[in-house]
C-alpha cells in the first residue's frame, strides 16, 4: 500500500491530525508557496464543544461534523489522506501511517488528546468517554437503553442501576453533560415515558476537587453549582474514583455507589507519536516545544494545540491550558512562521491571548469570563450559543444546528433517540457476583 502522494517543486508541509490546530493551519498556509498534506484517521473535522449535544439527543452527529474534502475543495496544492499515525522517522524526514510512509519539509504534529483514566485500566474498560463522536454516539446508544431496560428489569436494584447516571470530572464537559440530561430528564423523559418514575432517574456528578469548574472563578464555580442543583443534579465533591468494574464505582474513601452509566470526562492527556526520544515528552506526555511550536531537538518538527507543552509564554511557564483557542492561535502563527522562513524573515514567539472561557449549564443558564468580567444568565447563554454557532464549519450545519436548537427550545423535545446499536443486556444476576 503506498500513500501516493505526487511531487512537487514546493516545500512539503506535513500536518497530523485534522483537529482545530491542523485544520486552522491547512486553512492559514499559502498553498502557492507549500505543498500542504492533511492526514487524519478519519474523513471529517469535528466540533469537540458540542459533543456532549450528540450524546444527550439534541443534535445529529452529521450537523457537528464537516468532511476534509469539501472543506478544502478550492484550495490548491492540498491533499487529504485517510490513514492513522503511526510513527516519526525524524533521520529520514518521513512521517510513517497506516498506508506508507510520506516524507516531509516540515512535519506538524496536531494529533490531539484522548480521555486520561488515569491509569485506571478496569475503569478505562467499562466506563463511557466522551471525547470523539464515536464515543458520543455510542453514550447516546447505551443510555438510551439502559432506560428501556430499567423499564423491564425484575430486580429494584438492578433498576436503580440503570436509571443511575453518575459523571465523572466538574470541568465544562462534566457541566454540560450533566446539564443536558438533566433537562432531558425534566423535558423530555416524562413524555416518552409516561409510566416511569421519573424521579428514580438520578443524575450525580463526583470530581475529586473542592468546587466546579476549577479554572474558572469561585464566582462562576458557585454559580454553576446553584444551577445544576436546580436542574436536579446531585453534585458530590473530593471524591476520588479507584475502581468501576461495569456496575459499582469505587472512591478512595471507601464508598461506592452503583451505576450502569459512568460518564468519565475527568481530564486530557496527548496522543502520543512514536520516535520521538522520552526527553521531548512532558506533563501529561504532551510534547515539549520552543516558542515558535518546534519540537525541542528535532529541526523541521513542530506541535500543536494539546498535543504540545509550550513553556517559553512568560504569562504561562507551566504551559498552555488545553483548550481550542490555543490550538488556533498557535496554528495561525505558524503558517505565518513558516512562510517567514522561506523569506529568511525572522520569525514570531507564540504569546497566548485568552480571549475567555464560558460553559453552559441549561436552558437560559450559563457562565461567561471575559477579561475581569465575570457574569452568568441568559446573557452569557445567549453569548455561549453565538460564540459557538459561529464557529461551527460551513453554512449548511451552522443552519441544522440553529433550527434544532430553536426547535428543542421551543417543544421542549429532542427527536434524535434512536438507539442504533444494541448492547448484550445486562443480566439482574449481575448484582449478586
Amino acid at each position: 500500500m503506498s500513500i501516493n502522494i505526487p511531487s512537487s517543486s514546493l516545500p512539503r508541509v506535513v500536518i497530523a491530525g485534522g483537529g482545530f490546530g491542523g485544520l486552522k493551519l491547512a486553512q492559514e498556509l499559502d498553498s502557492s508557496r507549500f505543498q500542504i498534506v492533511l492526514i487524519d484517521q478519519n474523513n471529517y473535522h469535528q466540533f469537540p464543544p458540542l459533543i456532549y449535544q450528540v450524546a444527550s439527543s439534541g443534535l445529529e452527529p452529521s450537523s457537528i461534523a464537516f468532511p476534509f474534502r469539501s472543506a478544502f475543495r478550492r484550495k490548491g496544492n492540498f491533499l487529504f489522506r485517510l490513514a492513522s499515525v503511526e510513527a516519526v522517522d525524524a533521520e529520514h524526514k518521513q512521517l510513517l501511517t497506516s498506508v506508507g510512509p510520506v516524507s516531509y519539509d516540515y512535519l506538524v504534529l496536531a494529533c490531539g488528546g484522548t480521555t486520561n483514566f488515569f491509569g485506571k485500566e478496569q475503569v478505562a474498560r467499562h466506563a463511557l468517554p466522551m471525547k470523539t463522536l464515536y464515543e458520543s454516539m455510542n453514550l447516546r446508544n447505551v443510555l438510551l437503553q439502559n432506560i428501556e431496560q430499567a423499564l423491564v428489569a425484575d430486580h429494584p436494584e438492578e433498576q436503580a442501576a440503570l436509571q443511575r447516571v453518575i459523571i465523572v470530572g466538574g470541568g465544562p464537559s462534566g457541566v454540560e453533560i450533566a446539564g443536558a440530561l438533566a433537562e432531558m430528564k425534566r423535558y423530555v423523559l416524562p413524555k416518552d415515558y409516561p409510566g416511569m418514575d421519573i424521579d428514580a432517574f438520578e443524575i450525580h456528578l463526583v470530581d475529586a476537587a473542592p468546587r466546579l469548574l476549577g479554572a474558572m472563578s469561585e464566582k462562576s464555580s458557585e454559580a454553576a453549582a446553584r444551577g445544576l442543583r436546580s436542574l436536579g443534579v446531585e453534585l458530590h465533591f473530593g471524591k476520588m474514583v479507584t475502581d468501576y468494574d461495569g456496575l459499582t464505582l469505587s472512591f478512595a474513601d471507601g464508598e461506592a455507589m452503583r451505576s450502569r452509566t459512568v460518564i468519565w470526562v475527568s481530564g486530557i492527556t496527548a496522543n502520543e507519536v512514536a520516535g520521538l526520544s522520552a526527553e521531548t515528552l512532558g506533563r501529561g506526555r504532551r510534547i515539549l516545544v520552543d516558542a515558535h511550536s518546534e519540537v525541542l531537538g528535532y529541526p523541521d518538527i513542530f506541535a500543536l494545540g494539546d498535543q504540545s507543552l509550550m513553556t517559553t509564554d512568560p504569562n504561562y511557564p507551566q504551559g498552555h491550558p488545553q483548550l481550542a483557542q490555543v490550538a488556533l492561535q498557535q496554528a495561525k502563527l505558524l503558517a505565518a512562521n513558516l512562510k517567514a522562513r522561506l523569506d529568511g524573515r525572522s520569525q514570531r514567539p507564540f504569546a497566548y491571548r485568552d480571549l475567555g472561557s464560558m460553559a453552559t449549564i441549561g436552558r437560559n443558564k450559563a457562565v461567561a469570563e471575559i477579561g475581569r468580567m465575570k457574569w452568568g444568565g441568559f446573557s452569557a447563554w445567549l453569548l455561549w450559543l453565538v460564540v459557538h454557532l459561529r464557529s461551527i464549519l460551513s453554512v449548511r450545519n451552522k443552519i441544522i444546528v440553529l433550527l434544532n436548537w430553536v426547535w428543542n427550545y421551543i417543544t421542549y423535545d429532542r427527536s434524535l433517540r434512536l438507539i442504533l446499536k444494541r448492547n448484550i443486556p445486562v443480566e439482574p444476576r449481575d448484582l449478586h457476583s
